[in-house]
């Protein structure tokens, strides 16, 4: 981690819809006592909303890692995933599908469509809590982040 990160919070943006999930989530990513700011998101269209800095979201500020959940209301995860890594202005973002499915064409097409990396959730609360924390240990203290576009850069600036 640099410098610049340790000082400056991990801004991330959780996209998922089970509410469950999402407590589980943040009391596991507050835990460890590392400093990021989570930003949470019930659905596709709200989460591309989101990165694109539209409408409610117009203040938020890019995030440097989204958890993605596949199985989303109004637009699916993998839209989204499509949507994020096709735009110039958010493709260096990373994306971590955090989803419940195992099924073998989910992984090859959020492999296929750029995600970093592909998680499935596990059902046991004691491993969900394990495997947010791994996520954390690795993308927040071992993975050096692409840098921060500036904040004016934007789908709308262009």
């Amino acid at each position: 981690m640099t410098d610049t990160q340790a000082l400056t919070p991990i801004e991330i943006l959780l996209v998922d819809d089970n509410p469950a999930d999402v407590r589980l989530t943040l009391e596991a990513l507050r835990e460890d006592k590392i400093y990021n700011n989570v930003h949470v998101v019930g659905d596709g269209e709200e989460a591309l909303a989101f990165l694109r800095r539209q409408g409610k979201f117009s203040n938020a500020l890019r995030p440097d890692l989204v958890l993605l959940d596949l199985n989303l209301p109004k637009i699916g995860g993998r839209e989204v995933l499509e949507e994020v890594k096709s735009d110039d202005a958010l493709k260096s973002i990373p994306v971590v599908v955090l989803t419940v499915s195992k099924s073998e064409e989910d992984i090859l097409k959020s492999y296929n469509l750029h995600a970093n990396c592909f998680i499935t959730k596990p059902v046991d609360l004691e491993k969900f809590s394990k495997v947010a924390k791994s996520v954390q240990e690795f993308w927040m203290t071992i993975v050096k982040l692409p840098p921060r576009a500036p904040q004016g850069h934007n789908r709308n600036d262009r």
